[in-house]
C-alpha cells in the first residue's frame, strides 16, 4: 500500500458539494482508502483573472494502484463528475491532482509526481499542511509547513469555507 496526496479543486457550480461528491467518489474507488481530508478552503484564482473562487482542499489515500492507475481514477472520477477540458487553468466543475505518491519521483510525458507547482501554491499547501506539517516534499528535501512559510501570500489569500 502507498500513502497518495490529492489535491481537490472546484470553482463551477455548488463547489463545496462538488469537492465532497469528490471526496465519496475517491472513497468508494476500489483499491483505494481515505485516511483524511482537510478542511475545505475557499481560494483566490492563480495564473488566470476573471474567474470565481475555489473551493480547495487536499485528502490522503492509502492505495494499492498504481501512480498511473490512480491518475487514470482520478481523471475518469472529473469526467464522471461533468468535467470537460478545454484549455489549461479554464473554470472547472472538479479538478483532482496527483500531488504526491509516497517518496516516488516520476517524471514522464503525462504524469510528474511531485505535482511540479504544488510548493508554490498555498491553494495546495494550506490543507496539506493541516494534514501533514511535517511531510517532506520527496524532491525538495523541506517539509509542506517549511515551504509554506516561504511562500508569500501575495494574490493567494485562503481561507475556510462557510459551508
Amino acid at each position: 500500500m502507498n500513502t497518495a496526496y490529492i489535491g481537490i479543486g472546484s470553482n463551477l457550480g455548488d463547489r463545496h458539494q462538488n469537492c465532497l461528491t469528490a471526496l465519496d467518489m475517491l472513497q468508494k474507488t476500489p483499491g483505494c482508502r481515505l485516511t483524511g481530508h482537510s478542511e475545505l478552503y475557499v481560494t483566490e484564482p492563480v495564473g488566470v483573472k476573471d474567474q470565481e473562487r475555489y473551493v480547495n482542499g487536499v485528502a490522503s489515500i492509502s492505495t494499492e494502484l498504481s501512480a498511473h492507475d490512480l491518475l487514470r481514477t482520478l481523471l475518469a472520477i472529473e469526467q464522471d463528475m461533468g468535467r470537460v477540458r478545454r484549455k489549461r487553468w479554464e473554470s472547472r466543475i472538479i479538478d483532482l491532482d496527483l500531488l504526491l505518491y509516497g517518496r516516488e519521483l516520476i517524471n514522464e510525458k503525462n504524469l510528474t509526481v511531485p505535482h511540479p507547482l504544488m510548493h508554490l501554491r498555498r491553494f495546495i499547501l494550506v490543507p496539506l499542511v493541516e494534514l501533514e506539517p511535517n511531510l517532506r516534499h520527496p524532491s525538495l528535501g523541506l517539509t509542506m509547513s517549511e515551504l509554506l512559510e516561504q511562500l508569500p501570500e501575495d494574490g493567494q489569500e485562503v481561507g475556510l469555507t462557510e459551508d
